[in-house]
This record gives structure tokens, sequence and C-alpha cells, in this order.
């Protein structure tokens, strides 16, 4: 293991003064971090970034939104980043994995879904967002759906503000290592993936013994960075769900994963 994650190291690392996705975020709470190249051709890199310059005017553009998620209401306001129809793979696997006696981490919590669907088992759910404005939405929508007594909401950038340890934590990471023009697009794009990056150094920490994590991903981002990441975090990983996405002459494939340390 300690052989391969010294190579695996340097083919992520990189030249730092070559690197071509942009600088090396700074020693913070999230600790220094390496930089990050795409594990793709460049070919490949261009299809994503246009794919993801589209979507983000499209977004910028839509209007509120009132939608039905897995059987319940929510109200997604422009401002907000909406549920993708691929992430109902993980909101399955939210209904599917949270026990009555879990305690519920929704890291990133958007819009609220995820917490929303874990507070229908769980009645001791965190959920935390970087986006103050977001964090209001997901209190609307836990009082909308009737679970806003089960749910605490945090303003927090990834593990700052919270506290204790727990049994389940749920991440819908952004898929794309692009730098983000704003806090919309923030949902959307991780630059040089250093939340990603951050995250896995820290969550084992806020695990309890047995503790287990539910994240989604695809390959319209850089799987094989997340794989690197797992693996170099010592995570053991299930696959719990999978669906293919034809866009553009090209699969995709979307993935719900379990983590637990090995």
């Amino acid at each position: 293991m300690a052989a391969f994650r010294a190579v695996e190291e340097r083919r992520f690392r990189g030249n730092t003064g070559s690197n071509p996705v942009g600088s090396i975020r700074k020693k913070s709470f999230l600790g220094d971090f390496m930089s990050y190249r795409p594990m793709m051709p460049e070919k490949q890199v261009q299809e994503r970034q246009k794919w993801h310059d589209k979507a983000y005017n499209e977004m910028k553009n839509r209007k509120n939104l009132s939608l039905t998620y897995l059987g319940r209401k929510f109200i997604v306001p422009k401002q907000v980043f909406p549920p993708a129809p691929m992430s109902k793979l993980l909101g399955k696997s939210v209904l599917k994995e949270v026990k009555k006696t879990d305690r519920v981490l929704d890291m990133g919590t958007g819009s609220g879904v995820n917490a929303i669907l874990a507070a229908s088992k769980s009645s001791d759910v965190v959920a935390v967002d970087i986006n103050p404005y977001v964090i209001r939405c997901a209190k609307l929508n836990a009082k909308k759906n009737k679970v806003d007594s089960r749910i605490k909401f945090l303003n927090s950038d990834l593990f700052e503000e919270v506290k204790g340890k727990f049994d389940l934590i749920i991440f819908d990471p952004p898929f794309r290592w692009f730098t983000p023009r704003d806090m919309l697009e923030r949902s959307v794009a991780d630059k040089n993936y250093s939340t990603l990056t951050a995250f896995f150094r820290s969550a084992k920490k806020y695990l309890n013994e047995n503790g287990r994590i539910l994240i989604f991903f695809g390959t319209s981002g850089d799987l094989n960075y997340l794989k690197f990441l797992i693996k170099k975090h010592e995570f053991k990983k299930k696959e719990m769900a999978r669906k293919e996405l034809k866009k553009n002459g090209r699969k995709y494939v979307y993935y719900t994963y379990k983590l637990s340390v090995s």
C-alpha cells in the first residue's frame, strides 16, 4: 500500500510549476494538499469543460423550481443548485442505508434533499453547507416536509463547525475540478478538487466505530481521482448503485459508493 501511495501521489502531484488547472490552495484549516492533474486525455477535459459551461449558463438563467424528489416536495430558488436527476441514485441509497439509531451528517446539503431523506429514518441529522443562503433554503424545505425538528443546520466549510462523530456521512460533492465563478457554481465546481481532497483528509476523525460514508460520483468528473483518494485514505469501497447516461455520443457512468474504514 505504501508503494502504491508513493507512485499515485507522484502521478497526481505532478510539477507544481506547470499545473494546467490552476494554483494550489493555500494552507488553512483544510491543510496543505497536493496539486491535481486530470487523469484523462485533454480531449475529454475539453468535453467536460464545454458541458460544464453550458450547464452553468442554463443554471444562471433558470427560474425558481417547485419539484418532487423521491416523494418529497421541494422549493429550489434560482440561487440554489437543484438536485440532478442522476443524484436519485444517492437519495435511494440514503433511504436504504440510514438506520433509526444513526447519527447522520449531510455534507454540502444544498437544497436539503439528502438530509430530509435521512430525517425520515433518523431523528439525529446534521446538515452543513458553506453557503448561508442555501442553508435558509434547506431549512424551509425541511419544514415543508415536517422534519425540521430532526435536523440541525450549520453554515460550515466542510467540518469547520461540526462537532462530534457520526454513524453515517452523506456526501454529494462537486464533480468538476474547474474554478467556480460564483457561489452558485461552487455547488458543481471544486477547484483542483481541493474540497474533495480535504474531505477525505478529515472524514475518519468524524466517524464512529463501524461508521460509513455514502458518496455519489460519476465519470463526468474524474472518477479515477476519487478512487485514488479512497485508496490513499484506506477506505473499503462497496458499490451501492450505478447508472449509465449517454450524452454527446459518449457514455458516462454514475455511482453511489459506501465507504467503511479498513
